[in-house]
């Protein structure tokens, strides 16, 4: 990810100056799950025009980034995903504009992973869910992927079920002989999930529990964030604070909520939010005085974590990376200098007048004209239903399997 501090501006600068990064430094990963059929519990909702192959996800994807300019890498799911030559997989991404980002492991489907995965009591079902996680690195090599990002199901439903020191060594063992098997330059992410689908406990908790294992495995294991998956009322941005204080905040599965894990377009159900955790990210950027916290939020890697169940995928997609582009600008128009002054003053009220006024500034009119100057829509989500793409991809999509759960 580009840095920010080659653009960092005074506060004095004219607005357009301070929220280029907004447009010229941020990269948004696309999920190439983003774009299939989803649902409840309860049912799956089939679309029209949803992809039949992980080569019409990435099609799909590089569309959200023709109109947005900021979403050029694309993350896949193994084993959704699987094909015969990944090295032709990236190769084909690449003519659409994009790059390989994550891969992520599935260990919680297969009837073997009722009790769990890399946790389980069953050394062999252990041993199957790390070769999995292996083959994700492996696959990771050949596309030059830039991370292997595990989230794991385990856990128990009742006390007593397992042993839970026991189920916390088994995941220590499981991932450090995966991560052992990273390619060069390849990142691990840790994602933590509060429940679901464990009703008691969870091997991966929390933000705690995954730092703590990532140190163990090494400076390439890292911390994803899902803004989704915390008990409620959790203060996000002050974990997020923390883990680039250790340097250890690797990737973001931006979505957003209003009871549980409900993936919902970014910034829909609670804006605020939103702009208070990039308010983090962009102050780290800026703090030239903690090298290791600048280090790791500019190469923090912000994912998208969607299920659209009922949405339309690609303009849910778009919508979502410009409510996340809108609020990476307002962080930027945070007078800083005024910030630090009212915060070492002991000022009550001032530090939080100054995070108020830029998130109450509409900064659309603004990346308006830096999209038109990059010759982009001013628009990308008006453009895109306007351009008739989304009909035409329904009437070509006609036959065959749709992709889903």
């Amino acid at each position: 990810m580009a840095t920010i501090a080659a653009v960092a501006t005074p506060a004095s600068a004219p607005a357009i100056e301070r929220i280029d990064w907004a447009m010229n430094g941020v990269n948004v990963e696309i999920p190439s799950w983003g774009f299939v059929n989803t649902g409840t519990r309860f049912r799956v909702f089939p679309q029209q025009g949803v992809p039949r192959s992980v080569f019409e996800k990435i099609d799909d994807a590089a569309t959200v980034n023709r109109y947005t300019g900021i979403a050029g890498s694309v993350s896949l799911h193994i084993p959704w995903d699987k094909v015969d030559d990944y090295a032709g997989l990236a190769a084909y991404a690449g003519e659409r504009g994009l790059r390989i980002g994550g891969i992520n492991s599935n260990t919680f489907q297969d009837e073997d992973y009722k009790l769990g995965s890399i946790c389980n009591p069953d050394a062999r079902v252990r041993a199957k869910a790390v070769d999995a996680i292996i083959e994700c690195c492996e696959i990771a090599g050949a596309m030059n992927a830039q991370a292997v990002k595990v989230w794991l199901g385990d856990g128990t439903n009742y006390p007593g079920q397992d042993d839970l020191r026991w189920r916390h060594r088994r995941l220590v063992e499981g991932l450090t002989e995966a991560y052992a098997a990273l390619p060069a330059g390849v990142r691990m992410y840790l994602e933590y999930k509060l429940y679901e689908p464990a009703l008691y406990a969870t091997d991966v908790q929390d933000w705690g529990q995954s730092l703590n294992v990532v140190r163990q495995l090494g400076d390439r294991a890292g911390v994803c964030v899902d803004t989704g998956h915390h008990a409620m009322g959790v203060n996000i941005e002050q974990i997020v604070a923390l883990l680039l204080a250790e340097g250890r905040l690797a990737a973001f599965d931006l979505n957003d909520k209003k009871y549980g894990d409900d993936d919902l377009m970014v910034g829909s159900i609670d804006p605020y939010q939103l702009f208070r955790i990039a308010h983090e990210l962009v102050n780290a950027m800026r703090d030239e005085t903690d090298p290791v916290a600048q280090a790791c939020a500019n190469g923090t890697v912000y994912m998208l974590d969607q299920c659209h169940n009922i949405e339309p995928k690609v303009p849910a997609m778009i919508r979502s990376v410009m409510n996340l582009q809108e609020t990476i600008a307002k962080a930027l128009l945070v007078d800083r200098d005024a910030l630090l002054a009212a915060q070492a003053a002991g000022d009550v009220l001032e530090p939080n007048r100054c995070l108020q006024d830029a998130f109450s500034t509409d900064v659309r009119p603004l990346l308006s004209e830096l999209r038109v100057a990059r010759g982009l829509p001013a628009d990308p989500y008006r453009a895109y239903l306007d351009s008739g793409e989304e009909p035409a991809k329904y009437a070509a999509r006609v036959g065959g399997t749709a992709a889903s759960w």
